[in-house]
């Protein structure tokens, strides 16, 4: 009875995590600094909630594992390559194939955590791509081919940081995220500096360290340890149909009928799944 429970509350963190990622379309989109300042200046907040968070609960990090590198490296690495990727080819397409993390997860979760994927998975996994295609069907193309290998890298260091957070043992996950801030705030440093730091940009980038940053990668890290990689990996997918939904409400920029539906197929089979899992727990 604990352990489902504490396997639905993993399921509401991460789901909530979606949601708080989510928001950094509009920001970003708002926000007038280069990438790599948004990255240093956003790294030094989260790393910062996310120390107080570890010195709240006692956590007190001396050093880290082989594995948390990796997961730090990784980390990083998924957002510069998508960084990246974004200024080399359409959005749509940087969004879409970066959330071809599950499949990386599901092949290497399989061989390397022993994690067998289920029939549930392959149909929400189907139903989801399916619901993604329609939502960014639009914007995507062929064009932007280094910027669409590096959105595909993107994806493989997403998984690479799903599945070694979810593997790892001898430490917390959040420790893991916390050095990733710090690889984070020195390589976007030099941009940082060069920013312009008006009140306006100074309140959106300790949002996006905080809020949108900070918090989840606390809730994710208090959650993989209860849910298997490939069903953390499906459940993020939600991030990239919420970020226009908020583009939307503080915009106005409202997306069309055909990214609407596959929003809405999206939403359901990952509840559906959700449903599912519950049940058989």
């Amino acid at each position: 009875m604990m352990e489902t429970h504490a396997r639905s509350r993993a399921v509401l963190f991460l789901f909530l995590t979606a949601a708080l990622w989510s928001t950094s379309g509009l920001l970003i989109k708002l926000l007038t600094w280069e990438p790599l300042a948004i990255l240093g200046g956003r790294s030094i907040v989260a790393g910062i909630v996310i120390w107080f968070s570890l010195r709240r609960r006692d956590v007190h990090v001396t050093r880290f594992t082989r594995w948390q590198v990796v997961g730090a490296l990784s980390y990083v690495g998924t957002q510069l390559m998508f960084i990246t990727a974004t200024k080399l080819t359409t959005a749509a397409n940087a969004i879409f194939l970066q959330y071809t993390a599950p499949i990386y997860v599901l092949l290497l979760g399989w061989w390397l955590l022993k994690e067998r994927p289920r029939r549930g998975d392959w149909i929400a996994m189907a139903v989801i791509f399916s619901g993604l295609l329609l939502f960014l069907g639009d914007d995507l193309t062929l064009q932007g081919l280094h910027g669409n290998v590096l959105a595909i890298l993107s994806g493989v260091l997403l998984a690479v940081t799903t599945l070694v957070t979810r593997g790892e043992t001898r430490g917390t996950p959040a420790a893991t995220f916390l050095l990733g801030c710090l690889i984070g705030a020195v390589i976007g440093l030099p941009a940082l500096l060069q920013a312009t730091f008006s009140p306006l940009n100074l309140g959106m980038i300790v949002f996006l360290g905080a809020v949108q940053m900070g918090l989840p990668l606390i809730l994710y890290s208090a959650a993989i340890r209860h849910v298997r990689a490939l069903e953390a990996s499906l459940i993020l997918t939600l991030e990239p149909v919420l970020n226009p939904l908020w583009v939307f409400l503080v915009i106005g920029e409202a997306p069309g009928q055909l990214a609407l539906a596959g929003a809405a197929l999206v939403v359901l089979a990952l509840t559906g799944r959700a449903w599912v899992s519950a049940r058989n727990s």
